[in-house]
């Protein structure tokens, strides 16, 4: 599903839609390209991935804005599915936070993700996490929203891993003060079972992301178990990056022993992916209106 529309009214139309939506997440133009090639209408920029991937680094906060905004750019420009962007901390106080929301928006993205951590940020899934206190967390996400309200044409996604030292209790009052604020879409980060699952669903209000990080502190899930406790969005972080790295040492270690990689794409199938059909098309298009 493209839409005819702008990335966020895409992206809202989707929400609208009943079910749950099923979102690999992305690292670059490629991987993005894969995504909506094997028919799934979102997709998400996930800053462990693009960290890994860009600079071949954790995700501890060591990305600029700089450097995850022109990333960024170029998924958004790759494909016609809607992109939400994860935007870390906001990189900065609140008016920090309102440009870097309009950034994501003229970049492209749908939607952009914001959490309470201090800066600089961890993973998600990972130890040595803290969390600012509630009135940084909410105002992060007021100005985020007050952002979308002077026109920038971005949804809002709020993040708490304050489950992770401070408990479900102060998980779920800081979820329930984000929608209060305005934020288009929750998310609990790393509950550690299906009871804590079920009640963030129960507790808070609109639309609710699980993330299926396999090996993770949060039970891995199917889909149709995620769509009956309420999730909206089931997001897989780390699946193309890690499936990936898997394919691309293997693929190292059989042209050590001088052997063929054991999976590889054909040269006709990668070329088609990355455009070249598509491009000697055009090309041919306009060679002919020269003649």
């Amino acid at each position: 599903m493209t839409g005819n529309g702008t990335p966020a009214e895409n992206l809202r139309s989707l929400l609208a839609r009943p079910g749950l939506i099923t979102m690999p997440c992305c690292f670059d133009a490629f991987s993005a390209r894969l995504v909506e090639r094997a028919g799934f209408p979102l997709t998400f920029m996930s800053g462990f991935a693009v960290s890994s991937a860009r600079l071949g680094l954790p995700d501890t906060g060591l990305i600029s804005y700089g450097e995850i905004l022109d990333q960024g750019r170029n998924i958004c420009s790759a494909v016609s599915i809607p992109v939400i962007g994860d935007g870390d901390t906001g990189y900065g106080n609140p008016i920090n936070i309102r440009r870097s929301v309009r950034g994501y928006a003229d970049a492209g993205f749908a939607c952009i993700m914001l959490e309470d951590q201090e800066s600089p940020k961890r993973c998600g899934h990972t130890r040595g996490k803290t969390i600012v206190d509630r009135d940084e967390a909410v105002t992060r996400i007021k100005a985020a929203v007050d952002e979308r309200e002077a026109g920038a044409d971005i949804l809002i996604m709020a993040r708490t891993d304050a489950r992770h030292d401070h408990g479900m209790d102060e998980a779920l009052w800081r979820c329930q003060a984000f929608a209060d604020a305005g934020a288009d879409i929750i998310f609990l980060e790393a509950p550690r079972s299906r009871q804590e699952m079920e009640l963030f669903c129960s507790k808070i209000p609109g639309h609710k992301m699980a993330n299926m990080v396999e090996g993770g502190d949060t039970p891995t899930l199917p889909p149709t178990e995620l769509e009956a406790m309420g999730f909206k969005i089931a997001a897989y972080p780390l699946t193309l990056l890690s499936s990936a790295a898997r394919a691309m040492g293997q693929a190292l270690e059989a042209l050590k022993l001088g052997n063929p990689a054991p999976e590889m794409l054909s040269f006709a199938e990668l070329r088609e992916i990355v455009g070249f059909n598509e491009y000697d098309q055009e090309l041919s298009r306009y060679q002919q209106a020269d003649k």
